[in-house]
């Protein structure tokens, strides 16, 4: 086949794809827009564009060139900011160290990656002191000074100080060219099986997750937006999937951006109250924990707009946030896929729907970006009828998902089994088009021969005024197959306690109604003390289940 490809002129510009065209529109229109960390540092877009040529020529000085792979672990902050952009627009590789994994993961994931140099919050000293001698590539370690931190005793060889090395360094430096494949960043993701796989990302992917992600929270007739008016902070920590994309975007944007440091709720609120914030993304347990902070209630919410991803979004929560004037919606996506896929916004023409009605669209996986070629299939492969009941595995392609799984071929081909990303959810898709994730294919139940959806279940009972969390995983029944668990957490202070009959009656009577099915009412209900989370804070279901399992005649414990 004959391809027509068009004639460029010799002097044309190709304009690949690099983080560093990102910059051209904020230092054009909004360089004296601030950038605040914790409230209390505060820097200007015209002075971080002279910090990341500071930091360019600080990491090359220590021996950081094309490829090399630079690891960071910090609290979310201006510096990792820096980090985002400096460090893959030198054609170095960024690592975001995921500090909440186990130490010998950290050490494995560091390994892994083939990082040589690490950036090193004070904060983070004691876990690699505690693996140092495991660490088999970092050559250089620079030290991340922090204002109100502490250093603890270590043998860490620190060649520098990140910003005695950027006082240091040059306050000019030319970003090169080169092929917009190159790769950009790497992290690991938090299973709950075996090791952390490493995903990657070029700098082409991450300019078209950036340009999509924009395009589509522009694109609601009046809510669930972020334009050029907001003011961003993120509750996700930045080692997670680049923060989802948001950085990048709000960079973009111009916007005033703040970074809260370490994940303190009385700082969370006085920051969103203070700097004047008004959208951030998070997972569902901490905006409840947000929530129930007693600062909580003497602050207006009414202005902030917040995504919840990272597992589902219950009715319950979501119900709580816009009783307060929150603005929250549902975001989909995953480490593999950058990570946004859809979002949970308001069609046109949906505001007049009343508070139950927007909760159930809200709380929805959402609608596909814009690129985003996602199906529903079953193990055939045959797509499943959008009619909000059939249901199959989530497939998707989009320019910016990983290509592979880091050094492991044989994980990378079942990720991509067919050509299509395999996710490993089982949802289904309504008329309007709106997904809806009911399960991961592991924690799928099957009882009496019907499929039951944990995670509907989980935001029914979430309606339950005195339930704070809960958790329903699937045990094995001998008549039924598999039976569901409810796992409860109680509010401490509900107006009136609940008892696992309470909670068990309060699901009947959605079956009873023809909401659900009657094998979906857990005919086991625990309250607990506290429920099992990974270290991105998502339900840990397989610990859950294994603790389930273990105990002495089917007890949950906590």
């Amino acid at each position: 086949m004959n391809h027509d490809m068009f004639e460029s002129s010799p002097a044309a510009y190709a304009y690949p794809l690099l983080i560093k065209h990102l910059l051209h529109t904020p230092l054009a229109h909004a360089v004296d827009q601030e950038i605040v960390y914790r409230g209390e540092t505060r820097l200007t877009y015209r002075a971080m564009r002279e910090r990341l040529a500071r930091l360019a020529n600080g990491l090359s000085r220590h021996g950081a060139s094309m490829g090399t792979t630079v690891a960071v672990i910090d609290w979310d902050s201006h510096r990792y900011l820096e980090c985002y952009f400096a460090i893959p627009m030198m054609g170095a590789v960024l690592q975001t160290v995921n500090v909440r994994l186990s130490p010998a993961e950290i050490a494995y994931t560091i390994n892994h990656a083939g990082a040589q140099i690490l950036l090193l919050h004070t904060d983070f000293l004691p876990v690699i002191e505690s693996i140092r001698d495991q660490l088999e590539t970092v050559r250089t370690f620079i030290w991340i000074d922090d204002a109100g931190s502490e250093a603890s005793a270590h043998t860490i060889p620190f060649a520098d100080e990140y910003e005695r090395m950027l006082a240091a360094s040059e306050p000019a430096y030319d970003f090169p060219d080169f092929d917009e494949n190159t790769r950009a960043t790497t992290f690991y993701t938090t299973g709950t099986t075996g090791l952390p796989k490493g995903v990657y990302f070029s700098h082409r992917q991450l300019v078209l997750h950036t340009i999509t992600g924009m395009a589509a929270l522009a694109s609601p007739v009046s809510g669930q937006r972020f334009h050029r008016g907001d003011v961003y902070m993120p509750i996700t920590p930045m080692f997670h999937v680049h923060a989802w994309g948001m950085p990048y975007i709000a960079t973009v944007l111009g916007v005033k951006q703040v970074y809260p440091g370490r994940y303190l709720p009385e700082r969370l609120l006085a920051l969103v109250r203070d700097e004047g914030v008004t959208f951030s993304h998070c997972v569902g347990t901490i905006m409840h924990m947000l929530l129930g902070c007693g600062d909580a209630k003497s602050i207006d919410l009414s202005r902030w707009k917040v995504v919840i991803g990272g597992g589902a979004l219950p009715h319950g929560l979501a119900r709580a946030a816009l009783e307060r004037g929150i603005d929250i919606f549902a975001g989909y996506g995953m480490s593999e896929t950058c990570p946004l896929l859809t979002l949970a916004q308001l069609k046109p023409g949906s505001e007049t729907l009343d508070l139950d009605e927007q909760v159930e669209l809200r709380c929805k996986t959402g609608l596909p970006l814009p690129l985003v070629d996602l199906h529903i299939v079953d193990e055939e492969g045959i797509d499943a009828v959008h009619d909000g009941r059939a249901s199959g595995e989530v497939v998707v392609r989009t320019p910016w998902l990983t290509q592979g799984y880091l050094k492991d071929a044989e994980a990378s081909a079942q990720l991509w089994d067919g050509g299509y990303l395999h996710t490993q959810d089982v949802a289904n898709i309504d008329p309007n088009g709106y997904l809806q994730i009911t399960d991961r294919i592991k924690d799928v139940i099957k009882s009496g021969g019907e499929w039951v959806s944990s995670l509907e279940i989980e935001s029914l009972i979430s309606l339950h005024p005195a339930v704070s969390e809960v958790a329903v995983i699937g045990i094995k029944d001998e008549k039924w197959g598999e039976r569901p668990v409810a796992l409860v957490v109680l509010k401490p202070q509900a107006a009136a306690p609940a008892s696992a009959d309470d909670i068990r009656n309060h699901v009947l009577a959605f079956s009873e109604t023809g909401r659900i099915s009657k094998y979906a009412v857990p005919q086991i209900v625990k309250i607990v003390d506290q429920l099992d989370k990974t270290s991105v804070g998502k339900l840990n279901k397989k610990r859950l289940r294994e603790q389930f399992a273990v105990t002495p005649e089917g007890k949950a414990t906590s």
